[in-house]
């Protein structure tokens, strides 16, 4: 992380010169820790608002004695400022009011072990943090409890099998109302391969609760144990008959995830310049408005459950109610993956005026759909956890607007159907499955769902149906030609 310096937090005392959104936050750290009104801090030399590189102002660390009544290990604690409105004066997140979320409506925490003989928090974890924040910041993709991140690397860079990343409620920390809104408090958990891919296949919140059980993975409070080498079906083998049980019942509440993906048009010849796929070989692909960018952003942020049935949100500028049940989002972005925030859904040029007959929808004869091995291996998941439950699922490109759904029949407000199954708007394609075909696809897409290494690429395709599936290498995808 560029420009940072450990410093010390501001006394107690000056608190009436801090600004009222930072001044609340300090104010719930200082419930829990009313010993430690100094705490060590983490901080950008140059501010995210004048130009620096890191959007967290702050993090604050902090050392927490545990529970011992509950088995709660002695750890550190940290705590991010900035991803709320500190200021309410614009310089980083647009003021809308008291009613609302504050900034993007959440900040950070992180519980580590503490090891014998620490003196003082380890700063790496405020790295992952403001790596994070960069990620929100770049592409308004927002956190949520539940929600898995895909980071493939330790998380201390060091050889630690804690890879990945779950979120949930802080156990301790309580929303705070500010005057520039309400702010919620996020935990990030570290977890293992193996736990991040039950937590695809399943929810994130059976897998939090299954870490809450053994004190050697998290316990109660969820501390991340950097040390920890096995992972909790290698500590209790019947958790796994629990997370079948789960999937079988259930299905998969993942909703959709942020990936490395694109469609192909194979309907029209490339040389068409009429053709107002999402695709187009040697060129950059259109942009949508922003009220057709906000129901790609909603479809993947919100499953919506109403009486039973899955309904994709309708195209509009209007975001859903927050009283909707949410489901699980995955965000398959790598601490290596970075974009300026001007390629955000919610960008300049995402919002520029289209004409209207570039974006309308169209029906497509054949489709070629192009996944990296990460996202191909959770077709499987896609298929059996989600479709085969009445529900949809969606990948959304990291690289542009590009989005794809698979919609069951059973899905309602989708523009694709049985008539014409393949169905896109603008750079949003839907494909529409049978049950039937969702089978047929099953049995041909055994090897993606195996542990087994897979040879790239790799094809599938079904004539019949007039698709095709390729998986393919991550350099693919870093190609301005993809």
């Amino acid at each position: 992380m560029d420009d940072l310096r450990p410093s010390s937090g501001v006394a107690a005392g000056l608190a009436p010169l801090f600004p009222p959104g930072l001044q609340a936050i300090y104010g719930e750290c200082r419930r829990l820790y009313p010993d430690q009104a100094n705490p060590l801090q983490v901080t950008a030399i140059v501010k995210y608002w004048l130009g620096g590189p890191d959007p967290l102002d702050y993090i604050s660390m902090y050392r927490n004695v545990g529970c011992p009544a509950q088995d709660v290990l002695e750890h550190w604690h940290y705590i991010s400022l900035g991803l709320s409105d500190l200021y309410g004066d614009n310089r980083v997140h647009e003021f809308t009011g008291p009613e609302g979320p504050s900034g993007f409506g959440f900040e950070l925490t992180f519980r580590l072990k503490r090891e014998a003989g620490e003196t003082a928090p380890p700063t790496w974890p405020a790295e992952l943090m403001q790596g994070l924040a960069r990620y929100v910041f770049q592409s308004e993709n927002t956190f949520c409890s539940g929600d898995h991140i895909s980071w493939h690397s330790p998380l201390d860079n060091s050889e630690s099998r804690i890879q990945h990343m779950l979120l949930t409620e802080d156990p301790q920390m309580q929303p705070v109302q500010t005057p520039f809104g309400h702010v919620n408090f996020l935990q990030i958990v570290g977890v293992c391969a193996e736990e991040l891919q039950a937590a695809q296949q399943w929810n994130g919140q059976g897998i939090l609760d299954l870490l809450r059980g053994l004190h050697v993975a998290g316990g109660p409070w969820l501390i991340t144990d950097m040390r920890r080498g096995e992972t909790i079906f290698e500590i209790d083998p019947h958790l796994q008959d629990r997370v079948d049980k789960g999937i079988e019942t259930d299905g998969s509440n993942l909703s959709g995830v942020s990936a490395k993906c694109v469609w192909d048009d194979l309907s029209r010849p490339p040389e068409d310049e009429d053709d107002s796929r999402s695709i187009c070989i040697g060129s950059q692909p259109r942009r949508l408005s922003d009220k057709d960018t906000e129901q790609i952003r909603e479809a993947l942020r919100k499953g919506l459950e109403i009486n039973s049935k899955s309904v994709l949100p309708p195209i509009s500028s209007q975001r859903q109610s927050h009283d909707q049940p949410q489901q699980s989002v995955g965000h398959l972005q790598s601490h290596q993956t970075s974009r300026s925030r001007k390629d955000s859904l919610e960008s300049e040029s995402s919002a520029a005026i289209v004409p209207h007959e570039l974006v309308r929808t169209r029906q497509l004869e054949s489709v070629h759909l192009k996944f990296n091995q990460e996202s191909g291996t959770l077709l499987p998941l896609c298929l059996r956890g989600r479709l085969l439950h009445g529900r949809h699922f969606t990948y959304k490109s990291i690289n542009g607007d590009t989005a794809i759904t698979f919609v069951s029949t059973g899905v309602e407000g989708a523009f694709a159907t049985e008539e014409h199954p393949y169905a896109a708007h603008g750079p949003w394609l839907q494909i529409l499955l049978t049950e039937e075909f969702v089978e047929q696809m099953l049995r041909d897409l055994q090897d993606l769902g195996s542990h087994d290494e897979i040879k790239l690429p790799k094809e599938y395709s079904w004539p019949d149906k007039k698709l095709k599936i390729s998986v393919l290498p991550d350099c693919v995808f870093d190609s301005p030609l993809q």
